[in-house]
């Protein structure tokens, strides 16, 4: 058997949470090529310590007691959660030692034989040192919010120098991504990989809520935003882009589905610009509500923006609305070009520019033919790049690599 441990920091703690959603799709669609895919993962108060889902082996460690003050992991993330917890901070070196225990512990249970870390740090760092103990083989797997954290601390470059030259492979989920990594590291381009996450495309493209949820918000255009509430996913652009769009649609709905630390600062705002009445805000729902807005909306925007750095490192909300055949609008920021094609499967404007977002957004709005050359090449772009059997068929590609090495 082909044992592989994936160390992360978010990983879905219970049926139906989003948290680390992509990280158990991955692992799950590799584990049917034929690998046993162990994962290591904070522990949470609504999670096991050790179950099978599925295929998979989950272990959970927790890092701090009593477990319901743990403020680390979750949430709005590591980097957020340093930011806005000075528990988290005290819990940061706690959690890298018992993180790097149980990866010990898991490497002699399970004899291991790839490492394969999401996050630099610290699941990047603590698997380069097992690969430094125990020889064995590292795959480290960049997201994006890691590598501008690191950009912004010698200390933190030198440690990046020491996980990707005690890395086998690195991956990183766009070119922003990769180019951020080399513009920081000296390592040899060969030894970095552009491999995104990916999507599942839905089977059902039809649905019969579709009218009726039009019908219940009182709307024949429905406009949607999905993600976190934070300063840069640029949220407020497209709430200002609003003013203009009920100009020429003025029954038109923006549903702003997600938490965060800007929403209070988000509905005000759209209530000083008396677009209460336009715009819905949703905390996460769960999928199959999702799933509704999804095949009801007829644009889909990600307005993200860049804040010293701070930017998508993809922008996998943009490839589920593609999948649901949603024409997207989103910035030209970070590694969102790597989805979007300007006017090809979507458009791309200048981020902070609601003039810009309002106008593409209306073109598509008002013009059928227009939007359904979006859907159709959005489509392709999903079945072409963005699938998980393709993203698993490539980690498995590079799993094989290495343990023919072995051989």
């Amino acid at each position: 058997m082909k044992n592989i441990l994936t160390i992360t920091s978010s990983f879905p703690r219970y049926n139906g949470d989003y948290a680390g959603n992509f990280i158990f799709k991955l692992s799950a669609s590799i584990a049917k090529k034929g690998y046993h895919m162990i994962i290591l993962a904070p522990y949470d108060m609504n999670s096991k310590l050790i179950e099978s889902i599925g295929s998979l082996r989950v272990y959970r460690f927790k890092y701090f007691y009593p477990n319901n003050l743990q403020k680390l992991s979750y949430g709005g993330g590591i980097a957020n959660n340093l930011k806005n917890s000075n528990l988290a901070k005290i819990e940061l070196p706690l959690f890298f030692i018992l993180e790097l225990y149980n990866t010990i512990i898991i490497i002699k249970k399970e004899n291991i034989q790839i490492i394969h870390s999401h996050w630099l740090l610290p699941q990047g760092f603590n698997g380069a040192i097992c690969k430094k103990i125990f020889q064995t083989y590292h795959i480290a797997t960049i997201h994006g919010s890691d590598i501008n954290t690191i950009k912004k601390s010698m200390i933190l470059r030198k440690v990046c120098s020491f996980i990707c030259n005690n890395s086998d492979l690195i991956t990183t989920n766009s070119s922003y991504t990769r180019d951020k990594l080399l513009s920081i590291c000296k390592i040899e381009k060969s030894k970095v990989k552009i491999i995104p996450m990916g999507i599942f495309i839905p089977e059902n493209m039809i649905s019969n809520d579709i009218c009726n949820l039009k019908k219940e918000l009182n709307t024949n255009k429905l406009i949607l935003n999905v993600g976190r509430l934070i300063n840069w996913k640029g949220t407020k652009y497209l709430i200002i882009a609003m003013s203009n769009i009920i100009k020429q649609y003025p029954d038109a709905k923006l549903v702003i589905v997600g938490k965060g630390p800007e929403k209070e600062s988000l509905i005000k705002l759209s209530n000083e610009l008396n677009l209460h009445s336009n715009i819905i805000f949703l905390d996460k729902v769960d999928n199959a509500e999702l799933e509704k807005y999804y095949l009801s909306a007829d644009v889909f925007v990600l307005p993200s923006i860049d804040i010293d750095g701070q930017t998508e490192g993809l922008g996998v909300v943009l490839l589920e609305a593609m999948s649901y055949g949603v024409p997207v609008v989103g910035t030209n920021v970070g590694g969102i070009p790597d989805i979007i094609k300007d006017n090809y499967n979507g458009y791309l404007v200048q981020q902070k520019s609601p003039e810009e977002l309002s106008t593409r957004i209306i073109q598509i709005l008002s013009d059928n033919g227009l939007s359904k050359k979006f859907i159709i090449n959005g489509l392709n772009t999903m079945h072409d790049y963005f699938t998980w059997e393709i993203i698993a068929n490539n980690f498995s590609l590079e799993y094989e690599k290495l343990l023919q090495e072995v051989e």
